[in-house]
């Protein structure tokens, strides 16, 4: 078994949903939740079928988006895979619509951090064993951080 990292290829500004479904309708669902959740949500999304013809699928509202996952769903290349861009909305908005597909098995991580995806690849393929999202923490917060979390989240309208 040899295992090794692929970085996600990603701009700051957007976020990126990785995880793991089961079926070759998975790009098609996944469109479905997307486009349900937010008539301003754009989306590029890409999911590495794992028999068959083994393509990589793809769907969005975004052409660049929907590159953008293509190239990241290839490099990445663990079968049942799947990548999902997003601009003008947050993970936070679509993940319980996303994690009920109900071909969707996990989720590794929805975040607009750097990511690096560790996979292991053996002679049946690829599989993801997991994610680098972000740095490490380098302290605990105090009031003043509490404070300022709070007044961000007021910012961004997700507390009144």
């Amino acid at each position: 078994m040899d295992i090794s990292t692929v970085v996600v290829e990603k701009p700051d500004d957007l976020n990126v949903v990785l995880g793991q479904a089961h079926f070759i309708k998975t790009v098609d669902d996944l469109f479905e939740a997307l486009a349900g959740s937010s008539p301003h949500l754009r989306f590029g999304i890409a999911f590495c079928e794992s028999s068959g013809p083994r393509l990589v699928r793809r769907a969005g509202n975004d052409p660049e988006l929907v590159e953008l996952a293509v190239r990241n769903a290839s490099a990445i290349g663990a079968g049942h895979s799947f990548v999902v861009f997003l601009r003008e909305g947050y993970p936070v908005n679509v993940l319980n619509q996303l994690k009920q597909v109900p071909e969707v098995c996990h989720v590794f991580c929805a975040t607009a951090n750097p990511v690096e995806v560790v996979v292991a690849e053996t002679e049946r393929g690829r599989g993801i064993l997991g994610v680098v999202d972000g740095g490490a923490p380098l302290g605990v917060e105090t009031d003043e951080d509490v404070a300022a979390r709070r007044e961000l989240l007021r910012a961004i309208g997700y507390k009144p």
